[in-house]
């Protein structure tokens, strides 16, 4: 069985945590706070808090701005829910857009229009590793008729004076833009450490804010801390302090810190990140690159682009030319039936039952439902063998071929 995605747990891992373990210290503590200022050297951000997730930090963070009912948060509409259903925990109204015509992030066109007096964010999301259109994001942004339309409603929001930007980046870590890391472009960025990304800390995320200099980093760092901590205003490490045990609860928070033992593993993880995961990934993927762009029917992904631009190589997103939808789940079918493991990235969040039953409709979102019903995300994960990525290859073709009814036979790769 070829897996999906699974983790790299190796010795090194198992020391980190097992040191971690020993020390007496397994919750919030020191190496979540040195993981926390890796991140911010590692993506030339201003500061970086961790999380137990990368969903929580981006509620934490629209709920920090004061996004709530009656606000609109414009994100795409191919997207995980998780980008959507944190605007409606804070009360708010997800906007959603379609996708460019022949990629999977958002469509900067569809965001102008998409803008309101309401509009208190935007939210684009990094598809697969691969940044979106930053440069015109900003231009949106920036735009005066747009800043006119912009109604503050909290200190933040006049501070700051416009929309915000929050990039849900939950794929992009280590990706770059023009020659600048994602997570040094946007006002917030919001990265996932889940089990599958390429970084992981088994389960985690962190935010890294970029906000103009008139904020108070440090500041708006110790106010997101209390609020991952139930609204405490020591956590436990500061308490351990002589003396230091007293504490208040300066406003009913929530419960959403990361621990040392995730950070323990963030740790090993980025400290071999550009020498060892990006670099395998990178070969994985123009191995997979080689095997599929003799085949007609094979839409290939872009990783690199001529601008300084790169994808995180997150994941491989194959689309089958001329497929449907049914065809597609034939062919995943097929392939699952050769012991290999595949998925789709993403149901769009209109096909959702959640979301159909607040009235949104795949019917206005026709590109998002262009690149859906033919998508296949092939395995890819760092100690995936050379080997292997033939047997999938092969796997595919053949599933291709016979799902479509191909005359061609293909040869198998060697």
């Amino acid at each position: 069985m070829i897996p999906f995605s699974p983790p790299r747990i190796d010795q090194a891992i198992i020391d980190a945590v097992t040191d971690t373990l020993l020390s007496g210290w397994i919750t919030t503590g020191p190496k979540t706070k040195k993981f926390e200022k890796d991140i911010t050297a590692y993506t030339d951000a201003k500061i970086t808090a961790c999380f137990n997730s990368a969903t929580a930090g981006m509620e934490l963070m629209l709920r920090w701005y004061g996004i709530g009912i009656g606000d609109e948060v414009i994100l795409p509409a191919y997207t995980y829910c998780a980008t959507a259903n944190v605007v409606l925990h804070c009360g708010a109204t997800p906007v959603m857009v379609d996708t460019l015509p022949d990629g999977f992030n958002l469509d900067p066109q569809k965001v102008r229009q998409a803008v309101s007096e309401r509009t208190k964010a935007i939210v684009p999301v990094d598809i697969a590793g691969t940044p979106c259109d930053y440069d015109g994001l900003w231009a949106i942004l920036n735009d005066a008729k747009v800043k006119a339309l912009f109604h503050p409603k909290t200190e933040a929001q006049q501070k700051l004076g416009r929309i915000l930007l929050m990039a849900d980046s939950a794929h992009g870590f280590g990706a770059r833009y023009k020659g600048k890391m994602l997570g040094s472009i946007a006002d917030v960025t919001a990265f996932s450490f889940h089990a599958v990304k390429n970084l992981t800390t088994a389960e985690g995320g962190a935010v890294c804010l970029n906000l103009p200099e008139n904020f108070d980093h440090d500041e708006i760092y110790k106010t997101l801390t209390i609020m991952s901590l139930h609204g405490q205003s020591k956590d436990a490490l500061a308490k351990t302090q002589k003396g230091a045990w007293r504490y208040d609860v300066l406003f009913p928070g929530y419960k959403c810190n990361m621990t040392d033992i995730q950070a323990a593993i963030g740790l090993v993880e980025l400290g071999r990140y550009n020498s060892e995961t990006t670099p395998r990934r990178r070969e994985l993927c123009a191995l997979y690159q080689r095997g599929l762009e003799k085949f007609d029917w094979a839409i290939l992904p872009e990783f690199s682009f001529d601008d300084d631009t790169e994808s995180s190589y997150h994941l491989y997103q194959l689309r089958i030319a001329g497929a449907t939808e049914s065809q597609r789940d034939a062919i995943i079918q097929k392939i699952a039936d050769s012991d290999i493991a595949v998925n789709v990235h993403f149901l769009p969040l209109p096909m959702l039952t959640a979301y159909r039953n607040l009235g949104y409709m795949m019917s206005d979102y026709p590109n998002a439902q262009k690149q859906y019903e033919n998508e296949i995300s092939l395995p890819l994960f760092y100690n995936l063998k050379d080997v292997e990525v033939v047997e999938v290859v092969n796997a595919v073709s053949n599933a291709v071929a016979e799902v479509l009814k191909l005359e061609h036979a293909q040869k198998p790769l060697r």
